[in-house]
């Protein structure tokens, strides 16, 4: 909720309803058409506010001054009988300031507060300092290869022959980070930027180490009688965004050369606007008093975050800053089946929303209730059901490293900002935030099927969008191409069935370490017979008939192809040598 003032308020007679339930306080016309009563139905008790005053104004220039504005605005609040004080706690980037109540309030009295503070003509706006939380739903259905890749995702595997994001830095803007074997070369120094130490786990709030400590609840915390354990989700989207690739192990990035700095806002309970405004200042290059500059400005934002109602001007502020700055900045739609016009930061201006696709290329349903957002804000849409990407083990505190499948828009920004990482990447000149969102709407892939819902111009084409910059050479150096379409394999057969693989703009022959990952769906291991097939027809044999009844195949070999020329078409074939047993080729590639 927010109220903006163009100069000094008019009395304005409200309904006589919302005169009795909210202390008969009046207010400008203007302020009264930005009214958002739902983002304080989201919670039943605030404390915090942001408050921007007017530049030039007494409040402005120092804290006496300011602390005085407050106090008046808070001898004007009566709520419930009872009188209230108002604390600055700081100011944030965008030159607004974070105050909190002397107790907490009830919905009623939160906007009669806000009311009473926007009397003073040197207010700018007030809005709740709201908590936001991570837009994903968890899915434990895990697929050995990353489907979002191939030419059913956003057909990364032939953009990465004209880049792979080298140079280029990307923030994540989420929970943080855990160690992760598949990240670590690629993460660079970032900040902790949850002010409340109970929220942020660390006991000293805001620091220098991003270092996820889990947003586990109990029930009856956070508002709701159910409880959660850690979501590790910062570790998730920062490997989809540039996962450490071509290392014989784990999963690809989507800009595998980029970097990330990882920026940790969502905390136990989520994060506040107020914090989430300074990470994105920071992260963008800007400054945030007491912070330490940025030493990696990052050219692209992921924010797998949010939460309903209007953008706000805190939010707007800062994301105008960043993009003000040259920093693309990319958001997720949200997972509520709803219009992402009433989720913000997707229903800001200038950034890119980012709704999910599943690999159908229909619009990503979670359960009944989770639904990929939809609506005219949202941009592009990317993919977001079963991505496989790093992850942790702990439950509620950090444990080991680990992998699994997420779904969630949360898991389809990653996915575009990573887009945009090669882009820029391959571009003889940074491009600006909004000739980035043309080149992505205008490069998008059709949709299979006309969506239920609008979700976007279309899915994001990772290799058109490099295309449409022209020139260029491919880039040196190992690359990963995949085949993600499901291939029957017939019971008892000989004959045996392919998938092909067509490699195409490179020179020399393959390596003699190349990296042919499988995923076979079979009930009985022992039946089958994988070869690899090279452009030549030369046979290379990967599995034979061993295993006896270990169900599928899921298993990266190491084969020495140095004397096969890469390009050309390459195949895997799969023959059941025996009665009973069936299955199929879910995925395939090849690293060289």
């Amino acid at each position: 909720m927010s109220y903006r003032f163009k100069g000094a308020p008019r009395q304005h007679a409200l309904a006589a309803a919302t005169l009795a339930a909210l202390s008969c306080v009046a207010m400008s016309a203007s302020a009264a058409d930005r009214i958002d009563l739902a983002a304080l139905a989201n919670a039943d008790s605030h404390d915090q506010f942001i408050v921007k005053y007017r530049d030039g104004s007494a409040a402005r220039s120092n804290a006496a001054n300011l602390s005085r504005s407050l106090d008046s605005a808070a001898a004007g609040f009566s709520g419930k009988g009872r009188a209230l004080g108002l604390k600055h706690l700081r100011r944030i980037g965008t030159g607004a300031d974070v105050v909190q109540a002397g107790r907490k309030l009830d919905r009623a009295e939160a906007q009669s507060l806000m009311q009473q503070i926007a009397l003073d003509p040197s207010v700018e706006y007030v809005e709740e300092n709201a908590r936001m939380t991570a837009f994903f739903t968890p899915d434990d259905t895990r697929f050995g290869e990353q489907w979002g890749y191939g030419a059913s995702g956003i057909n990364a595997s032939q953009a990465w022959d004209v880049s792979t994001g080298t140079g280029v830095v990307v923030a994540v803007i989420d929970t943080g980070i855990t160690s992760h074997s598949d990240l670590n070369a690629n993460i660079l120094p970032g900040y902790d930027f949850i002010s409340d130490s109970t929220a942020a786990r660390d006991s000293n709030g805001r620091d220098s180490n991003p270092a996820d400590q889990g947003d586990w609840f109990a029930a009856g915390e956070c508002g709701v009688s159910y409880s959660n354990n850690s979501s590790w989700h910062g570790t998730h989207v920062a490997g989809t965004v540039a996962a450490v690739t071509n290392n014989a192990k784990g999963v690809a990035g989507t800009a595998y050369n980029a970097k990330v700095v990882p920026v940790r806002v969502l905390g136990k309970c989520g994060g506040t606007l107020a914090d989430i405004a300074d990470a994105i200042t920071w992260a963008s290059g800007g400054t945030v008093s007491g912070v330490p500059a940025n030493a990696n400005p990052a050219e692209v934002i992921n924010m797998s975050l949010g939460g309903s109602g209007a953008c706000g001007s805190t939010y707007q502020a800062a994301i105008d800053g960043a993009v003000g700055r040259g920093v693309t900045v990319v958001v997720a739609a949200g997972n509520n089946n709803g219009n992402a016009s009433n989720a913000r930061p997707a229903n800001c201006n200038n950034v890119i929303t980012v709704g999910a696709v599943d690999s159908a290329g229909k619009r990503s349903v979670w359960s009944s209730t989770q639904k990929s957002n939809y609506g005219t804000v949202v941009d592009v849409a990317a993919p977001g059901s079963n991505i496989l990407s790093t992850l942790n083990s702990g439950t509620t505190t950090p444990g080991s490293e680990s992998y699994a499948s997420y779904g969630g828009t949360s898991m389809a920004t990653p996915h575009v900002a990573g887009v945009v990482a090669l882009l820029q990447a391959k571009s003889a000149t940074p491009k600006t935030p909004a000739q980035i969102e043309t080149i992505l709407k205008n490069t998008v892939r059709a949709f299979p099927t006309t969506p239920d819902q609008p979700i976007g111009a279309g899915i994001v084409d990772a290799k058109a969008a490099l295309d449409s910059l022209g020139g260029g050479t491919p880039n040196p150096g190992t690359q990963t191409y995949s085949n993600a379409a499901d291939v029957s394999i017939p019971d008892n057969n000989s004959v045996g069935v392919t998938s092909s693989i067509v490699v195409s703009g490179r020179s020399g022959n393959a390596t003699s370490s190349a990296q042919v990952a499988v995923n076979i769906v079979h009930t009985y291991q022992g039946d089958l017979v994988v070869d690899l097939i090279a452009p030549d027809g030369s046979v290379y044999n990967l599995h034979n008939r061993a295993g006896g009844g270990t169900d599928n195949i899921v298993q990266t070999y190491t084969v020495n192809l140095s004397s096969e020329p890469l390009n050309g078409t390459w195949k895997l074939r799969v023959s059941d040598r025996a009665s009973l047993d069936t299955g199929y080729i879910n995925s395939w590639s090849l690293t060289f």
